[in-house]
């Protein structure tokens, strides 16, 4: 997580907030490092229960949850309380996974309350996901500064 300094910082410059859910700890920190670097500020969590806690509490801008956590399908649960959420049922939603499938829409949750606007399949390529977030959170294109 970052500093007190550095959160400060990225306040100030009016930055995103993205939340990351996923039970790899390897994997949330290499998000971690990629999207701080570039100035989102970023919120993690282990699993659905605990990412659902942390999305109520900071009102994210996009929640990027993994498909596949400890208990099956976790990501699956998280879509759906987010939008059945009315506080939450705005946020961008991000899933990835790393299984790979010609049909996405097979293992990707849709239907009114569950919502998943983009989906990427993970190793995740860091300017691949600069330029997906930055998408899906409003910004303009990021370069891609190496953290």
């Amino acid at each position: 997580m970052a500093s007190r300094e550095e959160e400060d910082a990225v306040a100030a410059t009016g930055s995103k907030t993205v939340l990351v859910i996923d039970d790899d700890p390897d994997f949330v920190g290499y998000v971690e490092i990629i999207l701080s670097a570039n100035g989102y500020r970023v919120y993690t969590a282990e699993g659905a229960d605990q990412g659902l806690d942390v999305a109520r509490a900071v009102s994210p801008d996009l929640v990027m949850v993994d498909l596949m956590m400890s208990y099956g399908l976790a990501g699956n649960t998280v879509t759906r309380e987010l939008g059945r959420d009315p506080a939450l049922k705005d946020v961008s939603v991000l899933m990835v996974s790393a299984i790979v499938s010609d049909c996405e829409d097979e293992i990707v949750p849709r239907g009114e309350d569950a919502h998943v606007d983009a989906f990427m399949v993970k190793p995740l390529d860091p300017s691949e996901l600069l330029a997906r977030v930055a998408e899906l959170v409003g910004d303009p294109p990021v370069s891609g500064r190496e953290p």
